[in-house]
């Protein structure tokens, strides 16, 4: 199979995109599918905040093309509020929510750790260990929600149980720039994210999976800054490395702040494209 290349933005609704990317008179209710026709794929954050209604969910897949792909960002409940421990009822809750309803438009799952938790070698390799791989395992897992959620889940297949859910991880403090993390990622398939953080938190460039996945904060302010040519160039060297590798890419432009992300992503698909 060949290898592909997802390029785009991570969420979609921002108010001072409102009048610059989406033009005057789109419409709320329609600013995702305006966004899905400018990029080739985007990141729910919405979910890392709070459980999204299954509605929500089979909304979002409806609203764009059938080949469109979505990354998923876990809820902040398993990572910066349990901190990875006691997490399996949080994970059912999750996965029960009706992410499932994405379908095979589901793709990498990820997960961002808080940057004051530095690396615990068997914390780490058990919440690896948790995490469904497929979605069969995953509708299993939900199974196993808590009380709260009656009424409010919906985790029937859209896609066949064997169909494999891909997970990423992004780390924020400098103890996980070691051997020890690389290997644990290799070993459970796992990828490790490239995040340009304008040197805030740690870039650790590594391939530990048949994927790899970057987020682009600012390469010289966080959240604010755009990138130039020389910047983007970089990334499409990135980019094209991988592919030439046989692994899909997925970066995700989260400088958003003065409504740089979505031009910065359609810039670089338009390099891809040459």
């Amino acid at each position: 199979m060949t290898a592909t290349a997802h390029i785009g933005i991570s969420g979609w609704v921002y108010p001072p995109w409102r009048g610059e990317f989406y033009p005057r008179g789109v419409r709320q209710a329609d600013e995702l599918a305006f966004a899905a026709r400018h990029v080739t794929s985007i990141e729910v954050n919405g979910s890392f905040y709070a459980l999204q209604k299954p509605a929500n969910w089979v909304r979002w897949r409806d609203e764009v093309r059938a080949d469109f792909v979505f990354a998923v960002k876990g809820p902040r409940f398993v990572t910066h509020i349990k901190r990875l421990g006691d997490i399996e009822a949080p994970l059912a809750n999750f996965f029960a929510s009706g992410v499932l309803a994405l379908g095979a438009q589901l793709g990498p799952v990820l997960w961002q750790l808080p940057p004051d938790l530095g690396f615990d070698e068997g914390l780490l390799d058990a919440f690896l260990a948790r995490l469904p791989r497929t979605h069969g395992e995953a509708a299993a897992l939900a199974r196993h929600r808590d009380r709260r959620m009656s009424g409010r889940t919906a985790f029937a297949l859209a896609a066949p149980p064997d169909h494999g859910i891909r997970h990423a991880v992004e780390v924020r403090h400098p103890s996980f720039d070691t051997e020890t993390w690389r290997s644990l990622l290799d070993g459970h398939h796992v990828a490790s994210v490239t995040a340009d953080t304008a040197g805030k938190y740690p870039r650790l460039d590594w391939t530990t999976a048949d994927f790899a996945y970057a987020r682009l904060h600012g390469d010289r302010e966080l959240y604010t800054s755009g990138y130039d040519d020389e910047g983007l160039d970089r990334w499409e060297a990135w980019v094209r490395a991988h592919l030439a590798a046989g692994r899909d890419a997925f970066v995700y432009f989260d400088n958003d702040v003065k409504v740089r992300a979505p031009y910065d992503a359609m810039a670089l698909i338009a390099r891809l494209a040459r």
